[in-house]
């Protein structure tokens, strides 16, 4: 749990163990986190763009049972492949 206040300065920095071998991060989470959000949005645009082609196929267009299944399924599918993306996001830096 964070016992910080919101406005206190930040904490010490972590002294590296002298036995392991020094680690250098390549992105830090706020770079993390902006390629993250163009990611999101990228994907969000590409989902609903390959959904509403699928949605226009004939074959669907003409059961409404079929069109309720694959509105839920399109519109929960998203989700999967974007929490890989948020899990990498909210990583902490080492």
């Amino acid at each position: 749990m964070n016992s910080r206040a919101p406005y206190s300065p930040p904490l010490p920095a972590r002294k590296a163990c002298p036995d392991s071998e020094p680690h250098i991060s390549v992105m830090t989470i706020r770079t993390r986190k902006f390629f993250g959000t163009i990611a999101l949005l990228v994907l969000v645009v590409v989902w609903s763009l390959m959904g509403m082609t699928v949605a226009q196929t004939p074959w669907l267009a003409s059961s409404g049972l079929l069109q309720a299944i694959f509105y839920v399924v399109a519109g929960i599918g998203w989700v999967l492949p974007a929490m890989p993306i948020i899990s990498w996001m909210a990583r902490p830096d080492v």
